[in-house]
């Protein structure tokens, strides 16, 4: 470990060094990043270099040269960023030691819906029609309500801005039989312009673990189609009108008491936009948006007789018209807003099809009452159907000390609605006996139980009388921002505690000695770290980045009653006393997160080199001691690097070729990491017009 930490050091130490040196002999200020004009942080116009928030912005070039195809993987290199697997095998964000449940996923601003177990699959979304990744980092409730408690994520896509006709085909052929195709066409003439995004991916299945019987990915194929139409009545009113079609087609198998079962599996998502700009003035600016959603997913798995063993269905619904005004004053913004979402699920396991209706308002002020100072402040008010109503305030300062330096700081509350399955879920093992049942439909299970005969106890005191909380956070962040010549630095510490957290716990025990379990608010968890970033430009054609996370994790329950979980076994079943200090914190957190990203080019043959090298230090899945907790004489994931390789050729200014690895030292962990592949090598070549 120590090793591994002095190469980052030393790197660290390096990239200063050769700052400092190169400073005196190139004054020329050169950092377009910092001017990158965002929106996901404030819903308006900002240069990102003056926002008071800790925001991470990934460029459409930097997408790019990186050669990834979809989401998952070109986040999975960002720092403080991890992408975490669910029992599905489906990958969700982590955000400052936040789980996937806390990240809202927008495109082009509108939410996505469609998680298993509060997991949103990123791999069905495609990269190859991406103009840039906005990343705020910390509670974002303030502006767009729950599942922003961690932060937000918004995909925005390419749009034509002046008159022209253009865009770009590709096509990547990968290990593992992996293709994927990309056409993107861009078009505008005076008032009229259209986008026309088609992607089709598809992979086979992949097996690093011999000695099961299933490999560890099935194969499957998808396809993205995405039409974007513009119509401009004037200068002051303008019309977009968008959709977005996915569909996907999986293997399904599953091995159940030693029996093997297949089947398929399928996905089909649809969004529909559409949204009116109106400049009423140049003080007054307002949008007026209608957006609906429908993400739907059927299975089935079959015996070796081709007699149905299971199926499963998931069908969901948002529907959200939005009204959000801008009023200029002076040098200064007041942004307001007012909505409804409705949404609706139907699935397997639900007694019912369930839905959920709300109304928000949202207010904030972007201040500035001096060159130095800006000061934005806000609030978001939900009245919600099925949980108490919730405010959500925020405050966030940044001070610029001088052109190059500033500072930056935000608290904010942050909340997160009980979900569908949390309320109504009603679920039976078959082959073991155990029972989850959602908190609104728990007591009426359980007297049905009751009635029948199951129940061998109900445990005591525990009731169903007051409605599910919400989860909620307070979330601070201070940092700071620094850019001068060639070099850019930015460095964030934060900290989130969280109340009312919902988990599950044993309300009644069968008959058959199994569990029947629900939801409740039960536990407070806090994380807080520290997150650094750099890039400095040695040369026009050589730059370095790096990246660095230091984050704990921990639930404070279990450090104020860690008498109930200081005693474990050892390996010899031994009962063993351990310490507080033995405490490692929350599942599936690691320490320490670093990235080192080096990009060269070599004009005299257009191409330039992107290596990418990330490392995670060691994590623990499971308590496999027996005390609840994971503490360090648990066993843990190991620490690695996963090493990214890319070289595009730039034969032309129309043609780019490129060749590359992902994971090329092939590190593989397959019985604890199974989703992670060996080495892929792939090539892309990509035609602009």
């Amino acid at each position: 470990m120590k090793i591994k930490f002095t190469l980052f050091t030393a790197l660290f130490v390096c990239q200063i060094s050769f700052s400092q040196e190169i400073q005196k002999k190139d004054s020329i200020t050169s950092n377009e990043l910092s001017e990158v004009m965002v929106t996901t942080g404030t819903r308006t116009e900002r240069v990102l270099s003056s926002l008071p928030l800790p925001m991470t912005i990934i460029t459409s070039e930097a997408i790019i040269k990186s050669g990834v195809t979809r989401l998952n993987e070109i986040l999975n290199e960002q720092t403080g960023i991890i992408l975490i697997p669910d029992e599905s095998g489906f990958e969700g964000i982590q955000m400052q030691g936040l789980d996937a449940a806390y990240t809202m996923i927008l495109i082009d601003g509108l939410p996505l819906v469609g998680r298993s177990s509060g997991v949103l699959d990123l791999s069905r979304i495609s990269v190859g029609n991406i103009e840039r990744i906005e990343i705020v980092k910390g509670a974002s409730s303030a502006l767009y309500g729950s599942e922003a408690m961690g932060g937000v994520i918004n995909v925005i896509t390419k749009r034509p801005k002046k008159d022209m006709f253009g865009g770009s085909l590709s096509y990547r052929y990968a290990t593992f039989n992996t293709s994927d195709a990309n056409a993107n066409l861009l078009w505008k003439k005076k008032k009229f312009a259209a986008n026309l995004f088609a992607n089709y991916y598809s992979t086979d299945w992949f097996d690093l673990n011999k000695s099961t019987p299933l490999p560890n990915m099935e194969g499957y194929y998808n396809s993205t189609i995405q039409p974007k139409l513009y119509y401009d009545f004037s200068e002051d009113l303008k019309l977009i009108v968008s959709n977005r079609f996915f569909n996907q087609k999986a293997d399904n198998a599953a091995m159940i008491e030693s029996e093997e079962y297949k089947g398929d599996a399928e996905e089909n998502e649809w969004n529909s936009q559409i949204k009116l700009e109106h400049k009423w003035n140049p003080k007054i600016y307002s949008e007026y948006e209608f957006y609906t959603t429908n993400y739907k997913n059927d299975s089935f798995l079959k015996d070796e007789n081709n007699v149905i063993f299971e199926e499963a269905y998931y069908n969901q619904w948002l529907f959200r018209p939005e009204v959000r005004t801008t009023f200029s004053i002076n040098e200064d913004k007041l942004t307001a807003g007012i909505g409804l979402n409705y949404e609706s699920l139907d699935r397997t396991y639900f007694d019912q099809n369930v839905d959920f209706n709300s109304q928000y308002v949202f207010v904030q002020y972007d201040y500035n009452p001096s060159e130095k100072w800006n000061i934005l402040a806000g609030f978001r008010y939900d009245n919600h159907s099925e949980y108490a109503s919730q405010l959500s305030p925020k405050l966030a300062v940044n001070y610029k000390i001088n052109p190059n330096f500033s500072l930056k700081g935000s608290v904010g509350y942050g909340y997160k609605a009980p979900d569908f399955r949390q309320l109504f879920f009603d679920f039976t093992n078959p082959s073991v006996g155990y029972t989850v049942v959602g908190y609104n439909v728990a007591k009426a299970r359980l007297d049905e139980f009751e009635e029948q005969g199951q129940l061998l106890s109900r445990v005591s005191g525990i009731s169903f009388d007051k409605p599910l909380e919400a989860e909620s956070s307070v979330n601070f962040n201070f940092g700071s921002f620094y850019k001068r010549n060639k070099l850019r630095m930015d460095i964030n510490a934060f900290y989130n505690s969280i109340d009312n957290l919902i988990d599950t716990q044993v309300v009644a025990q069968k008959n058959n000695s199994q569990n029947v379990f629900s939801y409740f608010n039960i536990n407070q968890i806090f994380t807080y770290g520290i997150e650094y970033n750099s890039t400095y430009s040695f040369t026009k054609e050589f730059s370095l980045s790096l990246g660095y996370q230091y984050l704990i994790a921990k639930n404070k329950e279990v450090l104020d009653n860690f008498e109930d979980y200081q005693y474990i076994r050892n390996s010899e079943l031994q009962t063993v006393q351990i310490n507080k200090s033995d405490y490692f914190g929350a599942y599936n957190r690691s320490k320490h997160t670093a990235n080192v990203k080096i990009l060269y080019t070599i004009p005299k043959i257009k191409t330039d080199i992107n290596l990418r090298v990330i490392y995670r230090s060691k994590y623990g899945m499971f308590d496999t001691n027996g005390n609840n907790i994971l503490d360090k004489y648990d066993k843990f994931v190991n620490d690695y690097f996963i090493t990214n390789l890319s070289i595009s050729n730039n034969i032309s200014d129309k043609l780019m070729l490129q060749v590359g690895a992902n994971n090329l030292l092939d590190y593989t962990d397959p019985e604890q990491i199974p989703n992670l592949a060996g080495r892929q090598f792939f090539a892309r070549i990509q035609y602009n017009f």
